[in-house]
Formats: structure tokens, C-alpha cells, sequence
């Protein structure tokens, strides 16, 4: 049987900017009234009152301008990308990262699958806490490294990362972004059902990082040499020790400036430019040094970095053609008939499906929370339930959309097709869709 193949991932992504300017003709406009929510200060849906307004429909040449409006839609982004990927390379380029590598495999050496779990839990806590996506595209150069020098694919530099980030998101009892803004919306305490979703959240990553393991020892490949695994890298710097103590205090700076002072892009891209300044200067490069070692660093990460504007540049479309609600409508009114373990599920597979053209977790929160709260009290399904199956449907989608820009562009950056990150990825995306499932027929049972 002929297997899926993808074509390159920016023919993708103008294929559904183009798909979402057709169905701006195809499918009737409408809008839900919304108002600014009290509990989290964003602008959410009035359920029930959505209407049709005139067709606003998107003209080809108006979808191509939309491209541009997407990467300025999405600029914080994509700048923190470009500047934490030039702090990066100036960091890899003092031989630090290198250096680093060597040590973690001299001390796993014999042990090497050990590493996989270890990067894993990292990334998924990362995930869990604040939803980490878009800041993972700078690591790829140095996670290629470290799986070229263990001999591992190239896909299981995505998989530690982006994927166990989202599955640690997907499950995870207190991610601001996803089951934090539900949770306010639902008008549930925070951090309600914790133990519940730490139960299931253990059970997901156990199945994920099995399954990495399982692909990364099945198809290893001969070790590169420290030559093969760095090429390109300029001679080694010096003060190793020092440079990765500022990386490991960056990020220590960087997980506190989330967590506890809100930061934003802005705040974050600016404590990397800084990381990179001075990793650079005491690295030994010079100014002159750290100046090429960034531009050095945007030109490898510019394709990665700019995916992110186009997958933007969908929504843009969609919102221009006033169709975003009228797909989520169409999408939840069924629910209403439906007996509440029923619906549940149901809950799930149209948070799935709309995962697709509203990208954003959080977007998609304020979008369908305020739905489907007044219809799961209506049918009897719990308010906790309805949170759940939007965690999961919404979370787990993360791991194959091609409409996720983090997800395109570190793919990009590991070198890898997308059809070969599906390959990968579906066979544990039914996996942890099916445990889902049984997480949400149990929170049913138990009366979370």
C-alpha cells in the first residue's frame, strides 16, 4: 500500500490558507455576541446568540495578503524563535553545548536509552506548567546533536520535545493556558480534579516515552562522530563551565518570569538576546564573535521561525470570512441530544476537529467553553467532565496538525517530512486518545 506523503510544509500551509478563502464562499457568516469575562479579562461567547450576518467573503488576492498579516499577527513569536535561536547558536558556537553533550554521554555511556526518559519528563513539565511550544524551536540544534551522537533518528529530537511538551500540556492538572483559563471559564477552582488528571497524566507520558524508546531503538543508526554530529561549528571557546551555568540560569530566570511575573514574548526574547550576549563574551567569541554568531543563527532558523506566521495566517482568513463561529456552531448544537457520556465523547471529537482551524489552545478555551458549560448542565454531565474532554480533544490534536506552527517548525529544524512525523506520531496519538477516553469515562463514573 502506498504510504501518505506530504508535500513541503509551506505547500501545506498556503493549501489551507487557500482551502480556508474557498470555504469563506461555501459556508454562511455568522457571529456569537461576546463579552469581556470577569474571572480571566478575555472577550468570550454569549451562548445561544449566534447569528448570520452578511457574507464576507475572502478574494484569493486577499488570502495572499493575509500571509503577511499572519507573520505580523504572530511576530512576538516569531522574534523570540529568531532570537533565542541566534543566543543558541552563539552559545553552541563557544563549544559549550558540545562540551555538555560529551559529559551527559560519558556518564550514560552504555545507558544511552536512559536519556530519552530524562529529556522527556523535562520537556512534558515544562508543557505542563506553561503550555511550552513555540521556545522549543531554538534547543532543535542542540537535541540534534546529542540524538546524532547516540545514533538515534533525527524524529526523536521532536518527540522529546514538542511532543512530550504537549503531552504534558494535554494532561497536565495546572497548565495556565489550557485547563487554567477552561477551568475559570467552567467557574471551577483551579486546580480542581488535580489528582485525577496527575493520575492520567503519569499514564500518558509512560505510554509516550515507551513509545519513543521503542522507535528510537528500533531504528538506530550509527553514532556520529563529535566531527559528523557538530559540523558547520566554529573552533571552541572557553569558560565551557561558566557558559552552561548561564544557559541553566537563564533558564532558570526564564521558568520564574513565566510562571510568576507573567512575561510575555517580549520579556522572554529579550532575556535570550541577553543569554546570548553574554555567553558569547565570556565564551571568548568577542563582540565581533557573537554578532556573526547570531546572524549565523537567524539565517538557520528563518524557515522554522516564519512557519509560524503562515499557520497564523489561517485564522486570519477564517476570522476575515466570519466563518471561525459558524464552524463551531455547526460543530457543538448536535451535542445537545445526546445522552451525557455521549456527549462527553462527543465533546472530545468536535474539540479535536476544530482544533484544526482554531490553533490556538487558549483561543479555543474562550471560544467553546462558554457553549458547552450551559448545555453539559443541561444534560446532566459535570462541569469537570466538559474540561476534561476539551484538554484532551483540544491538547492531544497539538501532536498532528499541520495548522500548529511550533509543531511545522520544529519538525522543519529536525529535517524531518511531516509525513514521517506522522508515521511516527499517529500509532501513539490512538494510544493517548484511547486512554483520553478512558479518563473521561472514568471521571463519568467517579463523579469528578
Amino acid at each position: 500500500m502506498k504510504t501518505i506523503r506530504f508535500p513541503h510544509p509551506l505547500v501545506l500551509l498556503v493549501g489551507f490558507i487557500l482551502l480556508a478563502c474557498l470555504l469563506s464562499y461555501v459556508l454562511p457568516a455568522g457571529v456569537f455576541d461576546r463579552h469581556t469575562d470577569a474571572a480571566t479579562g478575555r472577550e468570550v461567547v454569549v451562548a445561544g446568540s449566534y447569528h448570520r450576518v452578511d457574507p464576507t467573503p475572502v478574494s484569493p488576492l486577499q488570502a495572499l495578503v493575509d500571509i503577511p498579516k499572519g507573520l505580523v499577527d504572530a511576530a512576538s513569536v516569531i522574534f523570540l524563535v529568531f532570537l533565542a535561536g541566534g543566543a543558541f547558536t552563539v552559545v553552541d558556537l563557544t563549544g559549550a553545548l558540545r562540551r555538555g553533550v560529551d559529559w551527559l554521554l560519558e556518564k550514560f555511556q552504555g545507558r544511552e536509552a536512559v536519556v530519552i526518559p530524562i529529556i522527556s519528563v523535562l520537556f512534558a513539565t515544562m508543557g505542563a506548567l506553561e503550555n511550552m511550544q513555540e521556545e522549543i524551536v531554538p534547543l532543535v540544534p542542540v537535541l540534534l546533536i546529542l540524538m546524532r551522537r547516540i545514533g538515534y533518528p533525527t524524529v526523536t529530537a521532536a518527540a522529546v520535545s514538542i511532543g512530550s511538551a504537549a503531552v504534558g500540556a494535554s494532561f497536565s492538572p495546572l497548565n495556565p493556558f489550557q485547563v487554567g483559563i477552561a477551568q475559570k471559564l467552567a467557574q471551577l477552582p483551579l486546580l480542581s480534579g488535580g489528582g485525577f488528571r496527575l493520575v492520567f497524566l503519569l499514564l500518558a507520558l509512560a505510554i509516550w516515552i515507551a513509545g519513543t524508546v521503542r522507535y528510537a531503538l528500533r531504528h538506530r543508526l550509527p553514532p556520529a562522530t563529535a566531527e559528523t554530529a557538530d559540523a558547520g561549528a566554529l573552533a571552541p571557546g572557553r569558560n565551557h563551565g561558566v557558559v552552561l551555568a548561564l544557559l541553566f540560569g537563564g533558564f532558570a530566570f526564564f521558568a520564574y518570569g513565566v510562571l510568576e511575573l507573567g512575561w510575555e514574548f517580549e520579556q522572554m526574547a529579550a532575556l535570550f538576546f541577553t543569554l546570548g550576549v553574554v555567553a558569547g563574551l565570556v565564551g571568548g567569541l568577542g563582540l565581533t564573535g557573537t554578532a556573526e554568531g547570531f546572524i549565523a543563527g537567524f539565517r538557520d532558523i528563518a524557515f522554522s521561525a516564519l512557519l509560524i506566521g503562515f499557520a497564523r495566517a489561517i485564522f486570519v482568513v477564517l476570522e476575515q470570512g466570519q466563518i471561525v463561529d459558524t464552524i463551531v456552531n455547526s460543530m457543538s448544537a448536535p451535542l445537545a441530544g445526546l445522552p451525557a457520556w455521549t456527549a462527553a465523547l462527543g465533546m472530545m471529537g468536535v474539540h479535536t476537529a476544530l482544533h484544526l482551524p482554531v490553533p490556538s489552545v487558549s483561543g479555543q478555551a474562550v471560544l467553546t467553553m462558554p457553549l458547552l458549560v450551559p448545555l453539559s448542565d443541561l444534560i446532566g454531565l459535570s462541569r469537570q467532565v466538559t474540561v476534561l474532554a476539551y484538554q484532551y480533544g483540544a491538547g492531544l490534536c497539538e501532536l498532528i496538525t499541520p495548522t500548529n506552527g511550533a509543531l511545522m517548525a520544529i519538525v522543519a529544524a529536525c529535517g524531518v517530512r511531516f509525513d514521517e512525523w506522522w508515521k511516527f506520531v499517529f500509532p501513539l496519538y490512538l494510544l493517548l486518545l484511547a486512554l483520553a477516553v478512558v479518563a473521561v469515562v472514568v471521571g463519568i463514573a467517579v463523579g469528578i
